[in-house]
């Protein structure tokens, strides 16, 4: 009985597909004439009728077959069960089938392939190779690469480190001399942070980011107000932040410079050298005075915080310059507390000084601006403070170190990309990936994989992930930042609430609305994948001379 509804079952399910109206074939073809046409529906009436007919027959000889099995329905009453489970799973089964070859007729010359990311129009200007068919040197000729042409150019590191910091240390004692501690701004000690901190930085000279806090003088307190990503936040403000100057006590933010005697040249927290007015006022010359907050706003200006800035580090240069036998200037005009030592030898050794406001009791950190690490669009607004992770990316750093093996690639990869990323911008110019992107690509690979898998003989296949994680993300227009919306960040780091519930935030947002931009960097990206295996050979043998591009222009302090 079951064997005989199975067939019935498969008649019908033949006879539906195959039936022209319900199911046609695409690449039938029209034929010429009427004529054919009446000829082939003709055909396909005999074929239903002797369908039919076939059909009458089967039914007959069911009708048989029901009377016999009822006289041997007790005899088999045992067996019936598993053999209709049987019949009907193989019922189901070749349902099952005709439906899968059904739809892979009518799909498989249709199907197109699937795109990682972008519009068509845009990946096919692209003239990249796939990472998959990149062919990395092996381990021993990366080893013999990265200790000829990386680990011996940042042999002098620490040496370095000590140098400035040392410097540094004076330099800010001597600000601290120079201010009035009633009106002025008060200076904390300064935290390293970046790559020459985080034991990987390639880059020829080597260059020390200090952060130095600072905090307004009584009764004034800093209240940082920051969006990381939320639907309401418009996209360029995402990752920025304001900082509302009040009073300690909440009354409304007034001026102290008439109740406190300021020496000459001494800046206050609101005010520029013209005392006794408030913003928007109008000073001896009928200008507008130097205010540290925005014009008719309480919150703090970034361009008015660093010309105080830089107006107090000259003045406690003045103080200290015959202790030493340098010279000090302000360096890249573009960067926000960009300096540099000048030695009589004609060398030069470069340091960043920024100054921060810490974001109530977090290792989160506003800053003026992102030197040369363009992970977010341009400000709104001079109002407008970047967010930095920087202490908790060196923190990460240093608590995933302490769970890898001895001699972990993680850096040594990170430092092969950036090296790779240095020569390439060289070539054909900048582009829109930075080693902030390679970073925060190598920040998730280490939360992704297990510890194991950084041993240092894990070398050329962690590079390779590195370039495959960064591939994908370059061509999907997405790398969420590491901190920002990610659950899974450890939450021993102390995060705040607020970061970690935050939506993700996508650091090649830029991408998306620049499409210029998007070209020249994918584009740019693998000419760098081509000329990785040729490159990494050549320094294998010798370290060429060309460590640093021509000095920028410096302003003497």
């Amino acid at each position: 009985m079951a064997m005989g509804l199975f067939r019935v079952c498969l008649v019908v399910v033949t006879a539906i597909i195959n039936h022209p109206l319900l199911f046609p074939r695409e690449n039938a073809t029209i034929p010429e004439n009427e004529e054919e046409i009446i000829r082939k529906m003709q055909e396909h009436q005999e074929k239903l009728q002797m369908e039919q007919l076939r059909l009458e027959e089967e039914l007959s000889r069911l009708e048989a077959e029901k009377e016999a099995l009822r006289q041997e329905e007790v005899e088999d009453q045992q067996q019936q069960e598993p053999h209709t489970t049987w019949d009907l799973w193989s019922t189901l089964c070749m349902i099952l089938f005709l439906i899968i070859e059904v739809w892979r007729q009518d799909h498989q010359d249709g199907t197109c392939p699937e795109s990682l990311g972008g519009d068509e129009d845009e990946l096919s200007g692209l003239g990249g190779i796939p990472l998959l068919g990149l062919s990395l040197p092996n381990r021993a000729t990366l080893d013999h690469f990265y200790e000829h042409c990386i680990r011996s150019a940042t042999g002098d590191a620490t040496r370095t480190r000590e140098f400035v910091e040392g410097f540094v240390d004076d330099l800010l004692e001597a600000l601290r001399s120079v201010c009035n501690r009633n009106t002025d701004m008060e200076m904390e000690d300064f935290i390293g942070v970046g790559s020459m901190y985080e034991n990987w930085q390639v880059e020829r000279p080597l260059l020390c980011h200090l952060f130095v806090p600072f905090i307004p003088p009584e009764p004034y307190s800093f209240h940082p107000e920051f969006w990381c990503s939320s639907p309401s936040v418009p996209l360029e403000r995402q990752g920025y932040g304001q900082i509302k100057v009040t009073l300690a006590d909440g009354d409304p933010l007034g001026c102290i410079c008439d109740k406190t005697k300021l020496g000459e040249d001494m800046l206050c927290l609101l005010h520029g050298k013209t005392r006794g007015t408030w913003p928007g006022s109008s000073g001896r010359n009928g200008e507008m005075e130097n205010l540290l907050c925005s014009r008719e706003s309480s919150y703090l200006d970034t361009m008015q915080v660093m010309k105080w800035f830089q107006v107090a580090l000259t003045r406690a240069w003045h103080r200290i310059a015959h202790k030493y036998e340098f010279d000090l200037a302000f360096g890249e005009l573009d960067t926000p507390g960009s300096l540099k030592i000048k030695f009589r030898s004609g060398k030069f050794m470069p340091f960043i000084l920024t100054p921060v406001i810490q974001c109530d009791d977090s290792d989160l950190y506003f800053v003026t601006q992102l030197p040369k690490e363009p992970c977010m669009g341009a400000p709104a607004s001079s109002t407008d403070w970047p967010l930095s992770f920087a202490v908790y990316e060196r923190q990460f750093l240093r608590m995933t170190a302490k769970a890898l093996p001895e001699g972990a690639c993680h850096l040594s990869c990170l430092q092969i990309a950036s090296f790779l990323l240095s020569k390439q911008s060289r070539l054909t110019g900048p582009s829109g990936l930075k080693n902030y992107h390679l970073k925060t690509a190598l920040l998730h690979l280490l939360l992704s994989r297990q510890a194991a898998d950084w041993k240092a003989s894990q070398l050329d296949v962690r590079l390779q992930d590195l370039l495959c994680f960064l591939e994908r993300s370059l061509l999907e227009k997405k790398l969420h930042h590491f901190f920002v919306g990610n659950r899974k960040v450890p939450k021993a780091m102390g995060l705040p609430e607020v970061v970690h519930r935050a939506e993700p935030l996508n650091l090649f947002r830029p991408f998306v609305l620049q499409r210029t931009l998007y070209h020249n960097t994918v584009n740019s990206f693998y000419e760098m994948l081509k000329n990785t295996p040729t490159l990494i050979s050549e320094y294998s043998l010798h370290v060429p001379s060309d460590r640093a591009s021509p000095p920028p222009k410096t302003v003497a302090l």
